[in-house]
Parts: structure tokens; sequence; C-alpha cells
């Protein structure tokens, strides 16, 4: 089969790799749909996996096997696959801490290779815990390109959770990129006021198409100014930074009141940061992280993404087939104003639902 091989850092190629074996209790899933991630962006740019493997885990397709003893999918099922899924039983699993867990840091997906989703192939191979846990049917009436969704909108539905919003605080979202769009729509659903920012207004104009209207043009002005005039001097209740960009902390923490909370939703390098530490201390900010998905927000982000509540598939910008995957992955690395969500598409043309 076809698949975009990680060869070392900053290195991407399409090959033709050994069809998987799936063993007892797993599935062979046909991909159509396979979002790119921030995640595997920054795996490949900075070299910091071994190689080879194939990236690729905001996955959406077919069964195409099944395993002995697996009864609850057949052939033919529509499903999208999450890549982690908890013990259940560990220390941190008992805290709900599940991203902490040591089965959840286990990759649960591959197209060969270190398991490491395996999205970006023709075929994926789904290990048994996932199967268990962790695989979704999905709806005729629901798309490929939207339930390709499930994965990336419960890790932003874990993030507001980790805020604790309390309906009427103002929410000032820094980036509106997808991620930072999907998490301003679900500040405003959970019945906070919702200001955006951005370098870009292309993207403050895609954002006020999905309802977000109170938005800045952080380019041309100064965003703490400028939310703080729209509160009453006191600056946001809670603060996301939805760019993985470190220098964006302080601001972060400058635009937010005594008392508020700051979320990283985005710094997922290890590296340093420079922030005021009294900003934290002496003005009581709070400093959060979120990272990956909640197996406990599994169903609710299921049912937002089949409920077509939000028409996630308006996010997607680009769409390329696994043999343009290279590009694929270099337009998403380094994004255009009019750039969005970038997907590659194994299964292009082979299902009217797909888009």
């Amino acid at each position: 089969m076809t698949a975009a091989v990680y060869r070392g850092q900053g290195d991407v190629r399409v090959e033709t790799v050994p069809l998987p074996k799936i063993g007892p209790g797993e599935l062979l899933i046909r991909v159509h749909t396979c979002g790119i991630c921030g995640t595997d962006l920054k795996k490949i740019a900075t070299g910091s996996h071994s190689a080879p493997r194939i990236f690729g885990h905001e996955t959406a397709g077919v069964v195409a096997a099944i395993g002995t003893g697996v009864t609850n999918f057949k052939a033919g099922d529509r499903v999208m696959a999450f890549h982690h899924i908890p013990c259940g039983r560990c220390y941190y699993c008992e805290r709900k801490v599940f991203a902490q867990c040591s089965v959840y840091k286990q990759v649960g997906s591959t197209a060969g290779f270190e398991p490491s989703g395996g999205g970006f192939a023709e075929y994926v191979r789904v290990l048994d815990w996932i199967v268990e846990k962790g695989v979704v049917r999905i709806p005729d009436s629901v798309s490929f390109e939207q339930a390709a969704w499930i994965e990336p909108v419960n890790t932003c539905m874990k993030g507001i959770e980790t805020l604790r919003l309390v309906p009427g605080e103002t929410v000032h979202v820094i980036g509106q990129g997808p991620i930072g769009i999907i998490l301003g729509v679900l500040a405003r659903r959970a019945g906070a006021r919702v200001i955006t920012s951005d370098l870009h207004p292309t993207r403050l104009t895609m954002s006020r198409a999905f309802g977000l209207e109170e938005s800045i043009e952080a380019d041309r002005t100064d965003a703490v100014a400028a939310v703080r005039a729209l509160t009453e001097g006191r600056g946001a209740d809670a603060t996301i930074v939805a760019v993985a960009a470190n220098s964006l902390i302080q601001p972060a923490l400058d635009v937010t009141r005594p008392g508020g909370r700051v979320l990283l939703f985005a710094q997922t390098v290890h590296s340093e940061a420079k922030f005021d530490a009294a900003s934290v201390c002496v003005d009581e900010k709070a400093l959060l992280g979120s990272y990956s998905a909640s197996v406990d927000l599994q169903g609710e982000s299921v049912r937002f993404v089949f409920s077509g509540e939000m028409d996630l598939t308006k996010l997607i910008s680009h769409r390329f087939p696994l043999e343009q995957s290279v590009e694929a992955l270099e337009l998403a690395a380094h994004p255009q104003p009019d750039s969005m969500k970038v997907i590659i598409q194994p299964g292009m043309g082979w299902d009217k639902k797909g888009s």
C-alpha cells in the first residue's frame, strides 16, 4: 500500500509499504480522511521521534477486516478511531489525568513500524484496547470529513473543561486557526463572552462566520488595551493561547485580569519560556495546561460532531490525495493567511460521503 513515511527530521516520503497484518481483537481500517495535526508537524520538524514512522491520527474510514474475537464491528462499517485510550485503573486515571497514564501514552494504531497513528496511509491497523473503547461508528448521514474532527474536538472540550468557565465570563482566544475557532465556539457554548485575536484578518473573517463576532486584528491593534477597553479595564477572565509561540504567554497573562486564568493549549514542545512570575503569584493568575483528549468526554465530543451543531468541514481549506502528502504537510507546517485545516485523503473519490 501507499503511505507517507517519516524518515527523519524534516523528511517525509511517499513510499510503498506492506499492508498491516491484524491480530486477534484488532481492526484494519481503510482510511478515507486524516487531518493533519500540529503535534505531528512538530514531531516531523524537530526529529523528536525515531524513524521510520507513519504519522496521522485524526482518522476516519471503513472497516476492511476484523480480527478473531471482534464482535462489535464488521467489514464495511464506517468508523473513526482514537489513537490513545487510558487503562482506567492507574494513579493518573483515578485522578482523571488520562494523558499521563502509561497505557494512554502507548499509541494504539499503526500503518507499520512503531505505532504512531498511521492515518497517512491507505490502511491502518487498530490495536485491541483501542477497538474495545476507542472506535466509533459513523452514521451514514455524517461525512468522513466531519467525523475526522472527533478527536481534536475532544481535546478542545477538555481544554474548556480545564478552564472551569462560569457563564457570563469573558474569554480571550489568541489565534484563530481551526483549533482556536473550535475553542471559541465551545467557550461561547459554555456561556462565555468570547473575544478573538489573530494576525490574519482572513482568519478573523472565518471565526466571525462561526458567530465569534468580537475580534481584534493583532497586527494593527494593541490586543491588551483592546480587551481591557471591552471589560471595564479589568481584562479577560480567562485567556486561551491557541498558538504554539511561547512568546505569547506573557501577553496572555497581561490581557488577563488579576485572579483570572491562562490556558496553554498549543505549547506541546518542551522548551523554556519567559514570563513575569509575579503575574502568577502577586496577581494570582492561574497558568493552566491541557493536552490531548479525555475519555470522559468521548461521548460528548461524538454527539457534538455528529449533531452538525458546528459544520467543521467549513474549516477545511485544502484537501490532498495521499500521493501529495509531502505538499500537504509542507503547507500545514507553513500556514498561509488563506489556509486553515489541511487534510490528507487516501480515499479521495471512493465514497461520495467524503465531503
